[in-house]
C-alpha cells in the first residue's frame, strides 16, 4: 500500500505534526510505504497564476505542480492533516487543491458534465479545531466542512473519502485527551487503510 500524507502546518511542533508522526508510525507497522508532504516546509507555492493555466493547456506542467502529482498517482490512499482556520482548509492547502487537483489532472468535463480522473484513490481526512466538537457539531460546521472538502473537493475527484475525523479543541483538551487522540489515529490508519 501506498501511503502519501499531505501536511499543511506552519509549526513543526503542532498537535498536526504529532497526528502525521502518529501516521508514520502505524503505517511502517503495517508494512505500508509512507511519504509526508510537508508543504510549507518545501515551500510549496499556493498561487494559481495565469501561467499556470497556460502551461495546464498547453500541457507544460510546471515542475512543482508535475512532482506533487507525480506523488498523488503514486498513492493508493492520501490523507491530509491540517488545522481548520476560518472553517475550512489553511490557504497552502486550498492552494494546493488548486494547483495539483487541477483540471485535466484531477477532473475533466464531458459533455458539459464533471468527471473525477482520480478512480481508484481513496483519501483521509484527519484535521484539528479550537472549537470543540459538540459544538462544531450542533452548528452544523463539520457538515459544512465534509460537504466542501469531502463532496466538493475529493469525490468531485474521484476520490473515495474514507474518514474525515476532527481532532476538537486541540489547545484546551488535556494532554490525556490529546494522547488518546492520537492512539485513535494509530488505530484508524490500521483499520481503515
Amino acid at each position: 500500500m501506498n501511503h502519501l500524507v499531505v501536511f499543511a502546518h506552519p509549526n513543526p511542533k503542532s498537535f498536526c505534526k504529532g497526528i502525521v508522526d502518529s501516521i508514520e508510525k502505524a503505517s511502517k507497522e503495517k508494512g505500508d510505504n509512507v511519504t509526508v508532504r510537508d508543504i510549507y516546509e518545501i515551500g510549496f507555492d499556493p498561487i494559481l497564476k495565469p501561467a499556470d493555466f497556460e502551461a495546464l493547456q498547453s500541457g507544460n506542467i510546471p515542475e512543482d505542480i508535475k512532482t506533487e502529482q507525480d506523488h498523488v498517482k503514486w498513492a493508493d490512499v492520501i490523507t491530509f492533516v491540517y488545522p481548520v482556520w476560518w472553517a475550512g482548509l489553511p490557504a497552502i492547502l486550498k492552494g494546493y487543491v488548486d494547483r495539483v487537483l487541477s483540471y485535466g489532472f484531477g477532473y475533466e468535463y464531458v459533455d458539459g458534465a464533471p468527471k473525477g480522473l482520480l478512480t481508484g484513490k481513496r483519501a483521509l481526512l484527519l484535521c484539528t479545531t479550537g472549537t470543540s466538537n459538540e459544538v462544531y457539531a450542533e452548528n452544523g460546521m463539520h457538515n459544512s466542512m465534509e460537504q466542501t472538502t469531502d463532496i466538493g473537493i475529493f469525490n468531485f475527484c474521484d476520490i473515495k473519502v474514507i474518514g474525515h475525523r476532527f481532532f476538537g479543541a486541540v489547545p484546551y483538551v488535556s494532554d490525556e485527551t490529546r494522547k488518546d487522540y492520537l492512539s485513535e489515529v494509530e488505530k484508524i490508519i490500521k483499520d481503515k487503510i
